[in-house]
């Protein structure tokens, strides 16, 4: 069996920095390909995450920092398209703020199937989008208010890390981990600690078929739109796990057998936020220390003070550099999902070098 089935990463998750320009048709290349979810924030200014899909389409804005339903917020630079490369933005009615005007952005891009597919696996019917070789799928379904009501993801794979949100109404955005199991919760919109809950996951795992959610509004009230990004952990490609801090600058090391891309990870067992960092931003360009971090539940301006956050990326995971609560406080509990660059080991069983 190959070590990866995915030698070049980029090809189903990139990284893209841009800068504004304040103008229609505002083309973003340089992505590798069309992608189908889409998570853009303003690096320099205190503008709120835009998350976007190609199942909702590209009027449809969701934020990461609120529990907004969509649509509120489409006037502020809006997205005109997913291209073949890339995206394209518009000024929207506020001078392009929040994704197109003047400042400096990030853009992680995530490639589903750039199709959908209606799928009948649960006793709710869902539209989907999923890339079974890189393990992530793009799914829309509409609540029925029933604990026990199960949806198909199309992954084919059980997920390891699940988030949904109500498109409808305002609801914190419900976030299932492995590591946690179905009858913890934790909101990507909060900096609060997991929680014991059965509204999310009717304290059932999901299933290489189908997800099973209870009757909270965050994951199923009757008759409300969700949308629910789901993700299966594939070798070389993406790591879904979790780890205990030491309290250290010479911290905790996470082995995740690929030099990572992106990272994200949350503090479970007391509050305290997500943290973003990727191999694009930071005071070496891209280079470690990666010491640029953003906080998926907060609208901040990117956080620069690298005596408090910081991480390597390494050849075959991440090191925590500081010894903060945020990402590793000694016997702190935390969860992360992360994405590669390379993976340790190519499909033909070579060495990769990192960077």
């Amino acid at each position: 069996m190959a070590y990866t089935d995915i030698d070049k990463p980029s090809d189903y998750f990139n990284t893209k920095l841009y800068t504004g320009n304040n103008a229609d048709g505002h083309a973003i290349t340089g992505v590798g390909f069309q992608p189908d979810f889409l998570w853009i924030k303003c690096r320099n200014v205190a503008y709120s995450h835009r998350l976007y899909d190609s199942i909702r389409g590209v009027n449809s804005a969701l934020l990461s920092d609120q529990t907004a339903a969509e649509n509120q917020y489409v006037d502020y630079g809006q997205l005109e398209s997913f291209d073949s490369d890339g995206f394209t933005l518009g000024i929207g009615n506020t001078s392009g703020a929040a994704t197109n005007d003047g400042n400096n952005y990030v853009a992680w891009n995530w490639l589903a199937s750039n199709t959908t597919a209606s799928n009948t696996a649960g006793s709710i019917t869902s539209t989907v989008s999923a890339n079974t070789t890189s393990g992530f799928s793009i799914v829309s379904y509409t609540g029925n208010g029933t604990a026990g009501a199960t949806i198909g993801h199309g992954l084919g794979t059980t997920p390891s890390m699940m988030i949904v949100k109500n498109r409808s109404s305002s609801w914190s955005w419900g976030v299932y981990h492995a590591s946690l199991g179905a009858t913890q919760t934790i909101f990507l919109d909060t900096s609060d600690a997991t929680s014991t809950r059965v509204f999310e996951w009717n304290n059932t795992a999901p299933t290489s078929s189908v997800f099973t959610i209870g009757s909270g509004g965050a994951v199923n009230t009757s008759s409300n739109n969700y949308i629910a990004y789901c993700f299966a952990e594939k070798k070389g490609f993406s790591k879904f796990g979790k780890y205990t801090g030491n309290g250290s600058t010479d911290g905790t090391f996470i082995h995740t057998g690929f030099k990572p891309a992106w990272f994200m990870c949350k503090k479970t067992d007391t509050a305290n936020g997500w943290n973003i960092f990727d191999n694009k931003r930071s005071a070496s360009g891209g280079f470690n220390v990666i010491d640029y971090n953003l906080y998926a539940y907060l609208s901040d301006v990117e956080d620069t003070a690298t005596h408090y956050n910081s991480v390597d990326f390494l050849s075959n995971g991440i090191k925590c550099r500081q010894g903060n609560g945020g990402l590793n406080a000694s016997g702190g509990t935390y969860i992360y999902m992360a994405f590669a660059e390379s993976p340790f080991t190519t499909s033909t069983g070579i060495p990769t070098t990192a960077r």
